[in-house]
């Protein structure tokens, strides 16, 4: 049973622990029936091939009542700060021993949600397009599973979290999370004059994967829908700032990439916020290449990219994430 197999583990023992010590959940969650389920996983763009296999699991978790109550709790916890800022719910990834089911388990925990998240985007107005291109990233990151472990599930269920709670939204190319500036990159803003530090409400840029090139014009169109976009359906908070934390801001890739190549272009949008110390190299890694583990003499040389990472971790290099930010009132140039 999968509630055995989460007491075994000493830190998923105490998230069950705090997670049981609550009030009773008042919430209701209700997972849709085989046909309903099907209808909604490809409405999420979940791929066809997983459909089947996972409306049959939905027989194994309905009929156990702990991991039942265990995803009513769950739910109830999400949505219970919907679409407050950092008080969302960030669930822990399952181990293998867990099974299918525990790879699974959040996928239904975001389906059983559902009504409570569409209910808060009709409250913001929110458009249906927008709404249902953010929350098929649930699709993309079972794609991004399946991709790196050869089945279907959630490597970061807290990822996918954030779309569902209200704290991020595709907009075109590019996703914007709702956040706040963090002290290192905080300070850079206020050193520069701006009016935000840290603390102020920004906007976290996210290059989502599986969604075509990063042209500068599908970040300038992305850019201004975001403008719109916020100013719109939340008036009540100012975002002067985008910030993003990438490894796609690593200066190094200079070294490798055409000036007017997309990401080096992307890159001249940011201002430097902090230089990272500490190397990364798993993280474009498992970007380019699916496996964070591949071995850098594996790594093909397919594409500019691919050669660039490859190239650099075999010549000895490391990889860092980048830190940088832009103001957000004034357009960016092409």
């Amino acid at each position: 049973m999968l509630l055995e197999a989460l007491r075994a583990d000493a830190r998923l023992a105490e998230w069950l622990r705090d997670l049981e010590s609550e009030a009773e959940p008042r919430t209701e969650a209700v997972l849709p029936d085989a046909d309903g389920l099907a209808d909604i996983l490809l409405d999420l763009s979940v791929a066809h091939e997983h459909v089947n296999e996972l409306v049959a699991l939905r027989s194994r978790l309905a009929a156990d009542p702990e991991a039942m109550t265990l995803l009513t709790r769950c739910v109830a916890r999400f949505v219970r700060d919907m679409g407050e800022i950092g008080k969302g719910w960030e669930p822990p990834a399952f181990p293998a021993s867990t099974g299918s089911l525990g790879r699974c388990f959040h996928l239904y925990v975001f389906v059983a949600a559902l009504p409570y998240v569409r209910a808060y985007h009709r409250g913001r107005g929110i458009p249906d397009d927008v709404s249902r291109r953010t929350l098929a990233d649930l699709g993309r990151q079972v794609a991004v599973h399946r991709r790196r472990l050869g089945t279907p599930g959630l490597l970061f269920p807290w990822w996918i979290a954030l779309h569902f709670h209200g704290e991020v939204f595709q907009l075109g190319r590019l996703q914007f999370q709702r956040a706040r500036l963090g002290r290192r990159t905080g300070r850079a803003v206020a050193a520069a004059g701006l009016g935000s530090g840290p603390g102020d409400p920004c906007l976290s840029v996210h290059i989502a994967d599986f969604r075509g090139p990063l042209s500068p014009a599908a970040c300038e169109r992305s850019l201004a829908l975001a403008r719109e976009f916020f100013a719109r359906h939340y008036p009540d908070e100012r975002y002067e700032v985008a910030e993003c934390h990438s490894w796609l801001l690593d200066p190094q890739l200079g070294r490798y990439l055409p000036a007017d190549s997309n990401i080096m272009r992307f890159q001249e949008r940011f201002r430097v916020a902090y230089q990272e110390t500490t190397p990364d190299d798993g993280v474009p890694v498992g970007f380019v290449f699916g496996d964070p583990e591949l071995p850098a003499g594996d790594l093909p040389g397919r594409s500019a990219v691919e050669r660039a990472v490859g190239d650099h971790l075999r010549g000895g290099g490391h990889w860092y994430v980048g830190h940088g930010w832009f103001a957000l009132q004034t357009p960016s140039n092409e």
